[in-house]
């Protein structure tokens, strides 16, 4: 089923994602709003102000999530969850189990609430979303800035004293997150949404070599940047999740799985087991969403039965410090 986007505020079926060579090219988000905890920006970071949309199969979208969850912010800032398939009207609100209805705007669908920030607005109707619910409009739909306002600027109001981006290791941090996105967290995209021979092997070389390397980086370290969990590591773990339920057969990076590689795959269940981070991760909407809303890739809407994968394994990383 082809993508829909809002043109001018009017809901239109049509996909402008593909260049003349058939290479995948993701659209940039647009509202780009930075919430501060002392409100210089415009937006204050304050309780019950916010709320968030997201969707479970998103692997944008669930950083937003573990980083909302592992800082104690639910009470903070209300969520919202689309249902697992996109349909004819795209991220729709129902009933399903894992969905939460749309508690502050009553939308039925995700572009109604980009409608209700900016009447003609054009442009993808994408997760995550960060809403403001005292100027209603939308705040910020970058998933990377969203987790960084709730990890820095939310500090104060969260329940846990977990820190991802610590001062020390801040230029780290955002080497990493830079190095992973294009050949990884984009590179699985790429791969399977490429309409060319040659676009498709130039994209899963990429994510594979990048693989490779991350691997033997692994092979001494605990996590991305040293010994202890960062925003890098939940910007990996969202890709990695998915990886063998759905890139390596639906997007066809399936050069190796992520359990063939022994650090990764134990680095992945490290994360995994973090205390909260299972809460997060639904892989019923993760393989709902890709195989039936990409009928594109995948006509027959079939989804897999497999693959078994267990991710509550041990995983011995903790020799790594």
């Amino acid at each position: 089923m082809p993508l829909g986007r809002l043109m001018e505020g009017r809901w239109v079926i049509e996909e402008k994602d593909r260049d003349a060579e058939g290479k995948f090219n993701r659209t940039a988000t647009t509202f780009r709003h930075k919430i501060t905890r002392d409100g210089s920006s415009g937006f204050m970071a304050e309780p019950d102000r916010y709320h968030l949309y997201v969707s479970l199969a998103c692997p944008w979208a669930h950083r937003t999530l573990i980083l909302r969850k592992l800082k104690g912010l639910a009470a903070v800032i209300g969520v919202s969850i689309v249902d697992a398939e996109i349909r004819d009207n795209g991220w729709s609100f129902g009933q399903e189990p894992g969905s939460l209805p749309d508690s502050v705007n009553g939308a039925r669908y995700l572009w109604e609430v980009y409608c209700k920030a900016d009447s003609q607005y054009t442009g993808k109707v994408t997760v995550p979303v960060l809403w403001d619910k005292f100027t209603h409009t939308i705040v910020n739909n970058e998933s990377r800035e969203i987790i960084r306002m709730f990890d820095t600027e939310f500090a104060a109001l969260a329940a846990t004293d977990a820190d991802f981006y610590p001062e020390d290791r801040r230029g780290q941090i955002d080497e990493t997150i830079d190095a992973i996105y294009q050949p990884i967290n984009n590179g699985v995209y790429r791969s399977g949404f490429a309409t060319s021979q040659r676009a498709y092997e130039e994209a899963v070389g990429e994510l594979f070599a990048a693989l490779d390397h991350w691997e033997q980086v692994l092979s001494t370290r605990r996590y991305l940047c040293g010994e202890r969990i960062t925003e890098a590591d939940w910007c990996f773990f969202t890709t990695l999740l998915r990886f063998d339920a759905v890139y390596h057969g639906h997007f066809k990076c399936n050069l190796r799985r992520i359990v063939d590689y022994p650090n990764l795959w134990n680095y992945l269940k490290d994360l995994y087991q973090q205390p909260g981070v299972a809460e997060t991760c639904n892989l019923d909407h993760i393989k709902r969403h890709y195989y039936r809303s990409h009928t594109n890739i995948n006509p027959t809407a079939i989804v897999p039965a497999g693959p078994l994968v267990d991710f509550a394994a041990p995983h011995g990383r903790e020799r790594l410090g």
